[in-house]
């Protein structure tokens, strides 16, 4: 079963980085909070290099 990544964008500081490293998964709305929107967008491996780059550790 595969892992399904969710943001909470409550901790979310808006950084970025997670839209940077993976932007097929990840992006910024129109708060400037990361969310995601295609969820199956990127290998499991780089939507994990998205996880571990999080300073807040939100993803």
């Amino acid at each position: 079963m595969a892992k399904i990544p969710v943001v909470n964008q409550d901790e979310c500081i808006s950084c970025g980085l997670c839209a940077e490293t993976c932007p097929e998964v990840f992006r910024l709305n129109d708060q400037d909070i990361s969310e995601v929107y295609n969820p199956i967008g990127a290998p499991e491996e780089k939507i994990q290099e998205a996880i571990d780059s999080c300073p807040v550790q939100c993803i």
